[in-house]
C-alpha cells in the first residue's frame, strides 16, 4: 500500500503552508539527544514498538518522524543479518537511496502516514482523527506484511483522535503487528489515554535557541521575513511557529503592537483603527487568529517583566524593553497584566466564536489593555 498522505492536490494539515512538508526537510536542527536516544534503542536490538514523540509544536517532532521512517525502512536489523554491522550512528540516509526516493514521491509501500482527512460529506478538513483513519491501519498491515520487511507508521498529531479513534489505536498497541513501528506525535501528551501513553517510549524535544532557530530557518527553504533572533522569542523557540510568523509577517505585526501601546495610558485611536481595520478585512481570518495569538504574547510578557522586576533576556522587536519596563514596572502590575491576560483571552476567544465584527472586537480589546495600563 503506497503512502498517499501527503499527496500535494489535498490539503495536508501536517504542514506549515507555504513551507517544506517535514518529509522533505533535509536537517533536523537541535535535538541530537532525541536522535541519539533513538539510536541507542535501534542498536541495542530491542526496539520498542511505539514510540511518542513530544515537545512543543513545531520544534520537528515531525521531522523527525520522517527521519525514523526512512533510517528504518532502509536499515538492516543490527543482528539480523550475515555480518556483522558496525552500529548506526545517524538516522541520516542518502537521498538517492531507493527508499529515500520512494518516500519523497509517496511511493513506500512499508510506510503510512495517518492525519486529519477531508470529510466526504462537506469536502472539509476534519477536525479530528476518526476511527476509521485508525482502521485503515488493519488493510496497511495486512497488505505490507507479504515481504516480511518493516512496516513504519506515522501519526500527526495523536492529540487530534477523537476517542474511538484512540481505543482503535490502543488496540493495535495491545497487539502489535510483527515488524511494525509506529511513531505518534503528540504536543500535549497529557491529553492522551494513560493506557496509550504507558505503551510507548518517548522522545523528548526541546525548543531552539536563537542560533539553532537561525540555522533551522536558513535552511527551511523559505524566504524569512524578520529577525531570526526576534522570531525564535515570538515564537518560543518553535520552528514551525517562526515560520508562521515569518509568512504573515507576525514580526512587523508584534512591532506594531508595541509601538501602539508605548503612548499608554493614552491609545492613539487613529493606530488602533488601522490594526483593527487591517486584521477585520474580508479572507484575513488568519491574520486576525495571528493577532490574537500576539496581543496575548504581549501581554504575557508585560506580567512576567512585572513579576520578576526584570524584562525578557531578549526584545523581540526594538524599544520593547523600555516599553515593557515603563508598563510594568512593579509586581502588583505584573498581576494587573496577569489578570488582564485571562480576561482579554475568554472574551476575544467568545467574540471569535460568536462571529462577532472583527474591527469592533479588536479594537473592544485594545481599549481593555488601556484601561489596565498603569496612570
Amino acid at each position: 500500500m503506497l503512502d498517499r498522505g501527503h499527496d500535494r492536490r489535498r490539503p495536508q494539515p501536517d504542514r506549515v503552508e507555504g513551507a517544506r512538508h517535514p518529509r522533505d526537510t533535509p536537517k533536523l536542527i537541535g535535538q541530537s539527544a532525541a536522535e541519539a536516544a533513538f539510536l541507542d534503542a535501534f542498536n541495542s536490538g530491542k526496539l520498542h514498538h511505539a514510540w511518542m514523540l513530544t515537545g512543543p509544536r513545531g520544534v520537528g517532532k515531525a521531522t523527525l518522524a520522517w527521519r525514523i521512517a526512512r533510517f528504518l525502512l532502509a536499515t538492516p536489523d543490527p543482528d539480523g543479518g550475515m555480518f556483522d554491522l558496525p552500529p548506526a550512528d545517524t538516522l541520516e540516509i542518502d537521498p538517492e537511496h531507493p527508499v529515500a526516493r520512494r518516500v519523497a514521491a509517496g511511493a513506500e509501500a512499508g510506510l503510512k502516514s495517518v492525519t486529519r482527512t477531508l470529510n466526504p460529506d462537506t469536502k472539509k478538513m476534519r477536525k479530528q482523527i476518526v476511527v476509521d483513519d485508525i482502521r485503515a491501519l488493519n488493510g496497511f498491515f495486512q497488505m505490507s506484511a507479504a515481504d516480511g520487511g518493516r512496516r513504519v507508521v506515522i501519526i500527526d498529531d495523536a492529540d487530534e483522535m477523537n476517542p474511538n479513534a484512540a481505543n482503535a489505536l490502543l488496540k493495535m498497541l495491545e497487539e502489535p503487528p510483527e515488524r511494525a513501528i509506529l511513531l505518534l506525535l503528540s504536543h500535549q501528551p497529557s491529553s492522551l489515554l494513560p493506557t496509550i501513553r504507558s505503551r510507548c517510549r518517548t522522545l523528548r524535544l526541546g525548543t531552539l535557541d536563537a542560533d539553532q532557530m537561525a540555522e533551522a530557518l536558513a535552511g527551511s527553504g523559505v524566504e524569512v521575513e524578520g529577525d531570526p533572533g526576534a522570531l525564535a522569542e515570538l515564537s518560543g523557540g518553535s520552528v514551525g511557529g517562526a515560520l508562521r510568523l515569518s509568512l504573515m509577517g507576525g514580526v512587523k505585526t508584534y512591532a506594531d503592537l508595541v509601538g501602539l501601546i508605548s503612548s499608554l495610558p493614552q491609545l492613539d485611536r487613529g493606530r488602533a483603527i488601522k490594526l483593527a481595520e487591517a486584521a477585520a478585512q474580508r479572507g484575513a481570518e488568519a491574520k486576525l487568529d495571528l493577532l490574537f495569538i500576539l496581543l496575548d504574547l504581549l501581554l504575557v510578557r508585560l506580567a512576567r517583566t512585572g513579576a520578576t522586576g526584570a524584562p525578557p533576556a531578549r526584545a523581540a522587536c526594538p524599544d520593547e524593553i523600555a516599553v515593557l519596563q515603563r508598563l510594568s514596572p512593579s509586581p502588583a502590575q505584573g498581576r494587573a497584566w496577569a489578570d488582564a491576560a485571562q480576561q482579554i483571552s475568554d472574551r476575544a476567544r467568545h467574540g471569535l466564536a460568536v462571529n462577532l465584527d472583527p474591527a469592533a472586537l479588536v479594537l473592544d480589546t485594545l481599549r481593555q489593555i488601556g484601561q489596565t495600563a498603569p496612570r
